[in-house]
């Protein structure tokens, strides 16, 4: 089997006899399973899912990257949702931190897929060639603050470097800083379908020093509103391609509710760093194709 799949046979066009036919058994099966191990890591780690799934629906199945990007952030919808409401059940989440972040991750993602809409409606530019810069550029961005925040987190712990200023959400001041971040990586999200769970995790470690138990609950939980609506700016769109989401679905689901599970009793950091390492070398792959 070619490491790289037809998209055409994937998404059911005429694509062939018996080849296409062997190809879009092999998608069927493969884009399920390769979804289900990234459900794990969401619900074990609360990152990785539209950073590992959008490259992999680009390289692996050859999709164009805006209906990549789409397909992904309605996909990961569901995923998300039923993630953060295993983890509410769990109570491994901060409520208060979810609302005022969703406040202002959804008004700043529905810009991003605005901001896309005015690029695809001109054609003044190739969307697909802006798409695949952006992904990279972010996923790069993304990856290599995590390692950095890691390797100085367990290597260096002694280190003394300023201390980001802390967002208290019982002042006017901390709810404003934490509306502007959130619509600035809202409106990332919105473009890419990208950060939804990385770089808000990183907010959340750096800027509200969260609880490690509830870390992963509440980073998977204001995704889960932040996609909501920013999927359904992306059907708007018109490149969401369902014949994607519904498999992606099929693997994410019972992944993601796996990884929760494990995240109860499995230390992620470990696992982290190397998601990031692997995130670093695929936003390479794409900054250097676009």
């Amino acid at each position: 089997m070619a490491v790289a799949l037809d998209f055409r046979s994937l998404v059911g066009l005429n694509y062939g006899k018996s080849s296409g036919i062997m190809c879009l058994m092999e998608s069927a099966l493969l884009l399920p399973l390769l979804s289900f191990l990234v459900g794990i890591i969401v619900g074990l780690t609360g990152i990785g899912g539209a950073s590992l799934i959008t490259p992999m629906l680009i390289f692996v199945f050859q999709v164009p990257p805006a209906i990549a990007v789409s397909s992904d952030v309605v996909a990961a919808t569901l995923m998300k949702v039923i993630g953060g409401f295993k983890h509410w059940q769990q109570q491994t989440l901060d409520l208060q931190i979810v609302t005022w972040l969703a406040l202002g991750s959804v008004p700043g993602s529905l810009a991003g897929v605005g901001i896309l809409y005015l690029i695809k409606r001109t054609g003044a530019s190739n969307l697909d060639f802006i798409l695949l810069r952006l992904l990279g550029v972010i996923m790069l961005l993304v990856a290599l603050l995590a390692i950095a925040q890691l390797l100085v987190k367990n290597f260096f712990p002694n280190l003394n470097l300023p201390e980001p200023p802390k967002f208290d959400l019982k002042t006017n001041v901390g709810r404003l800083q934490t509306l502007g971040v959130a619509a600035v990586l809202g409106c990332v999200v919105g473009l890419t379908s990208v950060s939804s769970g990385s770089m808000f995790a990183l907010v959340l470690i750096t800027f509200f020093r969260l609880d490690s138990r509830k870390l992963v609950g509440t980073d998977i939980s204001q995704a889960a509103i932040l996609l909501l609506f920013t999927s359904l700016g992306h059907i708007w769109l018109g490149t969401v391609n369902w014949s994607l989401v519904i498999p992606i679905w099929l693997g994410t689901v019972p992944g993601v509710l796996v990884g929760a599970k494990l995240c109860k009793i499995t230390p992620p950091h470990g696992l982290r760093l190397a998601i990031y390492a692997i995130l670093v070398m695929v936003s390479w792959k794409l900054v250097n194709q676009a």
